[in-house]
């Protein structure tokens, strides 16, 4: 798949997550193969302004194809945010259209837009001009089951100059709900020529495989399905292509997977914040592997969420991630 002058060989891309897709785990997802990762949604006005955590979320440091997704309402914020990106580093730009969060929403910003497609044509228009680089775009169905206006968005956005779009299988209305129509991002992809990617519950290779048969997506994007699980992305990429699973990381591999991605979030946010930051992927690793989650102490468990002191967080994550004894318990049992 090509967009623009960018060639992407593997069809599995990681999601941008707010809070989740920041740089430490882009780079560890783009190091287990991930074909794409996209950066947190960066609120285009923040960036124009130089706000020190939008302009953090930016970087795209030893990240193949950086792509940075910005989130606007306004035609000259989303110019001048993209115009940023591209300052630094970004090689294609993605409009967010598709962000179900209240407080995006209710800044008339993310899926929001849906509800106005001659005003969120001025924002496409405005960022594709702004920029020498491809411009994507991320949409929803529709705000809701009576406004399911995707295939127009899409139709209208690749007239404007968008070279590929990506469709999440719900309405806003939705939120995660329910679960994705994947039919309906098929229909969305026979109304256009640029390439489309299908995301929604896409949770494992089989349900890549089968989200790719149904809709005839040109690649397949994984959100939530990665939480805990950096390799995921690549993993199932491999398998498109390869027709085999790689095996996941375990004992002392899953402990200097943990510890890197540990280590790379303090440096990336300092010592204060990182630590804080680091917590919620402890937990998704933790929760990856529901044996490991049941035989883990509450008192380990709550040290390793809550503590302050680098040293004894990497003392526990030695110590919960490298128990090859207790897998053979989980087996037995």
């Amino acid at each position: 798949m090509h967009i623009g002058g960018v060639k992407f060989s593997v069809p599995v891309w990681l999601a941008p997550m707010s809070g989740v897709s920041d740089l430490p785990f882009r780079r560890l997802a783009m190091r287990f193969g991930a074909g794409a990762v996209v950066s947190e949604m960066i609120a285009c006005e923040q960036l124009s302004e130089g706000e020190d955590e939008a302009l953090l979320k930016v970087k795209g440091d030893e990240v193949f194809s950086h792509i940075v997704q910005l989130a606007g309402r306004e035609a000259k914020w989303m110019a001048l945010g993209a115009k940023i990106a591209r300052d630094n580093g970004a090689d294609i730009i993605d409009i967010n259209m598709g962000c179900p969060a209240k407080k995006v929403t209710s800044g008339y910003s993310g899926s929001a837009l849906m509800k106005d497609l001659d005003h969120a044509l001025t924002l496409i228009e405005a960022t594709v001009k702004a920029v020498d680089c491809p411009v994507t775009l991320k949409m929803r169905l529709g705000w809701d089951d009576k406004s399911l206006n995707a295939a127009d968005l899409a139709q209208r956005a690749e007239e404007a100059g968008v070279q590929m779009v990506t469709v999440h299988g719900r309405t806003r209305c939705q939120f995660y709900k329910g679960m994705a129509n994947w039919p309906a991002i098929g229909a969305i992809k026979e109304s256009i020529s640029i390439p489309l990617i299908a995301n929604g519950d896409v949770k494992n290779a089989c349900d890549a495989e089968n989200i790719l048969e149904t809709t005839k997506a040109s690649g397949v994007m994984i959100g939530r399905g990665a939480y805990g699980k950096p390799w995921l992305v690549g993993h199932v990429g491999h398998y498109l292509s390869e027709g085999n699973l790689p095996t996941e990381p375990e004992g002392a591999y899953l402990v200097d997977v943990i510890l890197e991605h540990y280590e790379m979030l303090l440096e990336h946010y300092g010592l204060e914040v990182g630590l804080r930051a680091a917590r919620k992927h402890l937990s998704w690793y933790l929760e990856a592997d529901k044996q490991r989650l049941k035989h883990t102490p509450l008192v380990e468990r709550k040290k390793l969420l809550t503590s302050y002191d680098m040293h004894e967080v990497k003392d526990l994550i030695r110590i919960i991630f490298n128990r090859s004894f207790e897998k053979q318990k989980y087996q037995a049992a």
